[in-house]
């Protein structure tokens, strides 16, 4: 994956991450924030993008499962 296409999915988490906040649903983002860095910081390295993609969707779907937002077969 491109650096800028990691970076675009790096927004659309970190709108998800906002938009779960917002309607006050038990999130826990510390590790994230943890990471100081944010999808608007374009001059930080490929590999710091991927990371906070790596550990904000990883907390993304916890909180999904948490929710039960996840559809079972």
């Amino acid at each position: 994956m491109k650096k800028e296409e990691l970076v675009h999915l790096h927004l659309l988490l970190a709108q998800l991450k906002k938009y779960c906040e917002l309607e006050g649903m038990n999130c826990d983002f510390t590790r994230y924030n943890e990471l100081e860095i944010t999808p608007f910081q374009v001059h930080r390295s490929k590999d710091d993008h991927k990371q906070a993609v790596f550990v904000l969707g990883n907390e993304l779907v916890s909180l999904a499962a948490r929710n039960n937002f996840l559809v079972s077969k």
